[in-house]
Parts: C-alpha cells; structure tokens; sequence
C-alpha cells in the first residue's frame, strides 16, 4: 500500500498542494527554503479567523546576544498559566512569529505563549538553538510578574523540531538546574538523528517531511558531532540514556509520520522512567497534517487532542 493509500482521505488533497520544492530547499537551500515558508505561513496567518489575543514582538538577552521573541496574551485576567513555545521548521526555517499555534494555545488554554526565534542551522549548531531556549525560559521565569504568568504552571511546548528542540531542553534544564518546569508539549517531535525504524524509512514521499530531508536537516543542525557519531541529547534526545526526573509529558504523532516509531519509544522510555506520559497516535496523519488541512476530522482530533492535553496540565 503505498504512502497516500495510508494517508486520512481527508488530507489527501493538502498532500498534493504542498510545494515539495520547499520540502526539498530546507536540505538544500535554506535561504530559498525561509523565503518560501515566509509566504506560505502569510496565507495561512491570513485564513485565521479574528482574535481577542495581542501579539508583542520584542528582544531579550540571550547568551551572544539579543534573542527576538514574540508574547502572544489572552485577555484572561493574571495571573496565568505559561508556555515557552518552541517553533518548528527542521531546525533549519521558521521564525518566532508562528500564529496559528501562539493564538490557539493562548485562546485554548487562556495561557500566556512566549515564542522563541533561536538560532538556526546550518549558520549554528544545535548547542546555539538550546542555549537561546534556555534563555528563553529563563525570562519568562524571571519575569513571570510582568507577563502575568504563575510561575508554578509554565511549559515548554513545540512541534517537529520544536517538540524535538523541547524534549532535549527538558534534559538541558534537568541537568543545569534550571527552573521547575511544569509540563513538555511534544507534538510529532523530531528526536532521532538516525530514524532507524520502520517508519523512519516508510516516509519518502517528496510533498511532506521524508528522509531524505530529515536526515540532511539533522547534520546541518548537529554538525561536526554528526560526522563523528557523537550526538549530545541535547541535540537528539532520544540519545538520553537517562530520561528520569524530567516534567510530564504529552507526546502526539501520526501513522503515517516519519518520527511514528521514534516518538511512540521515546514515550514509552518516559512511562518507563517514571514520568507520568500520554501517548496519542493518529491514524491517517502525516507529519503536520493538521496544520494543512485544518477543517479536516483527523486533524481537529489531533490539534485538540494536544491543546487540551495542555489545558489539563496547566490550564
């Protein structure tokens, strides 16, 4: 059977419309990649329906440097929960200003979502990408206050890279002693530098997150360790040996996912550590499928399944 025999009936058509060429730029030129992704994500900015959240661009400092970021705030009164969210893109595109999913989480969950825009590959490494986070999540803890925010229910959250770039900041946060996180959101995160499973080498197809660019993504992000076979968890979390202590977590990822297998084991070594879990797969759904076809059923379950899961935690 092949790919879109297994894909929901429903995304099928989203699958067709997506520009492979930006599919193949993010291994290949990620200049030409950003640029395209820029426009996509203004159509898609531009199909969201009116909000009562207000958007604040501005910097903070981070460890060489400014970091820009992007304060998405429900009209909830404080104090309120909080979420560091983490942007996807391969680790190579995507900016701080993701829309669709600042407002959903601030209007779903009524917390206040601080966007990080950290530094990407192939012009930084990974040890760029998590010391930026982690500053990140710094400032929101340091200004908890004047965010409106309860210290005591603040998250790390992303998707794709994003959930990959949150499950390791977990570990880099456990391991600094840095604050009391509450929760880790991980959407189909992106955690295995090899995806050396089944689905790992089922997803070729060109219009959606497939091997080939997967793996070129990941040397670019993980750099001269990649090259030598010796990848922190910091960049590949599912390299951790030791995943106790960590928050708890919601892990959701499609069938017909790439990282399918390697999301649904990194869940299970969570349960397996002690770590109070919840594991979602969606039949049908591709990587980022939800995002694509947004009306579709499969993707409402899933966007819901992970919003409310956030709720639960914090909300």
């Amino acid at each position: 059977m092949s790919f879109i025999d297994r894909v929901d009936g429903e995304l099928v058509e989203a699958v067709d419309l997506f520009p492979a060429e930006l599919i193949t730029a993010i291994g290949d030129d990620p200049p030409a990649a950003r640029a395209m992704l820029a426009e996509l994500m203004e159509a898609m900015v531009d199909a969201l329906p009116p909000s009562d959240v207000t958007i604040e661009e501005r910097t903070i400092t981070g460890p060489d440097g400014d970091i820009p970021i992007a304060i998405y705030q429900p009209p909830n009164p404080a104090p309120r929960p909080g979420l560091l969210m983490i942007h996807g893109g391969g680790y190579i595109v995507g900016v701080a200003r993701e829309d669709i999913n600042g407002i959903g989480y601030a209007e779903h969950v009524g917390c206040t979502v601080v966007s990080v825009d950290y530094r990407l590959a192939p012009e930084f490494t990974y040890k760029a990408a998590i010391a930026d986070c982690f500053a990140g999540l710094n400032w929101i803890f340091d200004n908890a206050v004047e965010l409106g925010v309860d210290a005591s229910r603040i998250a790390i959250g992303g998707g794709s890279a994003g959930g990959g770039l949150t499950a390791a900041l977990a570990l880099y946060n456990r391991d600094h002693n840095g604050p009391a996180v509450a929760f880790q959101l991980l959407v189909y995160p992106m955690l295995d530098d090899t995806h050396e499973t089944p689905s790992g080498y089922e997803v070729t197809h060109p219009k959606v997150w497939n091997r080939d660019v997967s793996q070129k993504a990941c040397k670019m992000y993980i750099g001269d360790e990649h090259r030598a076979g010796d990848v922190s968890p910091y960049a590949a979390a599912a390299r951790a040996t030791d995943l106790s202590g960590l928050p708890p977590a919601f892990v959701t990822v499609g069938t017909e996912d790439l990282f399918r297998d390697e999301d649904i084991d990194y869940a299970q070594r969570l349960m397996a550590a002690g770590v109070p879990t919840e594991l979602q797969v969606i039949p049908g759904m591709y990587h980022g499928g939800e995002n694509m076809a947004p009306t579709a059923g499969v993707s409402q379950r899933m966007r819901m399944g992970y919003l409310d899961a956030l709720k639960r935690a914090i909300g």
